[in-house]
């Protein structure tokens, strides 16, 4: 089992980048690299709870949003082609003094048959860069979405 763990600062609240998490509409691969509109699923969707299935390159996973703390997003796997057990994600914000926002990010990724260890594996060692730069990737795309939309 993989735990992948970040932190980063980012210019928008922790407002705005819920609200970016939980839109589930066209186009979330803007945000989101690995989450292409050909997989997206919206399952059921209520005030601050969300069942989607999303994934991109073949790899997919059926995830349960909860954002009934607003400073935390969990997003629980509950069923994937390649990830099982306490699989799932964690965003968590922590508004700082000069405005920006703290954002640890907990990734874990407990495969479920063989290519989701070998990959697993993979994202814990020499995978995690690519992590950080689709964290990154996606915390810029935020920051843009609200400048855009709020400036």
């Amino acid at each position: 089992m993989a735990t992948i763990h970040f932190t980063e600062r980012t210019l928008a609240t922790p407002e705005q980048f819920v609200a970016s998490l939980t839109d589930f509409g066209p186009g979330r691969r803007e945000l989101f690299p690995n989450s292409a509109d050909e997989y997206l699923r919206v399952h059921a969707q209520g005030a601050d709870r969300a069942d989607v299935t999303e994934g991109s390159r073949g790899v997919w996973e059926r995830l349960h949003y909860d954002w009934s703390d607003a400073n935390r997003v969990v997003m629980t796997t509950i069923d994937s082609n390649l990830w099982g057990g306490a699989s799932g994600h964690t965003y968590t914000f922590t508004p700082l003094p000069d405005g920006s926002t703290q954002l640890d990010v907990v990734v874990v990724r407990e495969g479920k048959n063989l290519k989701g260890r070998v990959t697993g594996l993979l994202l814990g060692t020499v995978g995690k860069g690519a992590l950080k730069k689709a964290l990154r990737h996606t915390i810029t795309s935020v920051e843009t979405r609200n400048r855009l939309s709020h400036g």
